[in-house]
C-alpha cells in the first residue's frame, strides 16, 4: 500500500480525544489502480452522527453483531458490498458465498489495497481484523478457511457494509 502526507490537515480524535494525526500521519491512500484517495478523518462526535447506535459500535468501537442476524447474511442479488462508513465498494456479489458462520462471508476482495489486515487479540488468540483504508472502520476478520480460488473467508458484518443492487 502506498500512502502520501499533506502538511495541513485536520486532526482525528480518539476516544479519549487525544490528537493522533500529525503531520507524519498518512492523510491519503493509492488504490490498486493508481487513484489518490484522501481518508475520511472525522471525530467521535460527526461519527455518531452518521452512523446508527449499533454501526458506531462495529465500525468504530470493533464491535460484533451476533451470528445469523445481519441484514446482509443472506442477501443473494447481485451487485457490490460498500463501507456503511465511507461508502468505498469492498466486495462484489460474486465473490460471496454460504460459510455457515454467521455472517456474510466472501472469499476475496474487489481491491486489496482499500483493505488494512491487523492482528488483534481481543478473544485471547490472534485474529486478522479487517479495517476499511479509507475510513477505519472495522469491517470484521479474514480466515483461511475459506474456498478456492484464494482459500480465505472474508468474515464481515451486516452493519460494516452498504448493498448496492447492479442495474442490469
Amino acid at each position: 500500500m502506498v500512502f502520501g502526507c499533506k502538511t495541513s490537515v485536520k486532526p482525528m480524535e480518539t476516544k479519549d480525544h487525544q490528537t493522533i494525526l500529525d503531520n507524519k500521519t498518512p492523510t491519503f491512500i493509492v488504490n490498486s489502480r493508481g487513484d489518490t484517495i484522501e481518508k475520511m478523518i472525522l471525530t467521535d462526535e460527526e461519527w455518531k452522527a452518521r452512523l446508527s447506535e449499533n454501526e458506531y459500535h462495529i465500525l468504530r468501537d470493533k464491535g460484533t453483531e451476533r451470528p445469523g442476524t445481519g441484514d446482509l447474511l443472506h442477501n443473494k442479488e447481485i451487485g457490490f458490498y460498500a463501507c456503511r462508513g465511507c461508502g468505498t465498494l469492498m466486495f462484489a456479489s460474486s465473490q460471496k458465498f454460504e460459510s455457515g458462520c454467521g455472517w456474510p462471508s466472501y472469499f476475496d476482495v474487489l481491491d486489496s489495497t482499500m483493505i488494512v489486515k491487523s492482528t488483534d487479540y481481543i478473544l485471547g488468540y490472534p485474529r486478522t481484523e479487517l479495517t476499511c483504508a479509507k475510513c477505519g472502520g472495522h469491517l470484521g476478520h479474514v480466515f483461511e478457511d475459506g474456498p478456492p480460488p484464494t482459500g480465505l473467508r472474508y468474515c464481515i458484518n451486516s452493519a460494516s457494509l452498504d448493498f448496492i443492487k447492479s442495474e442490469h
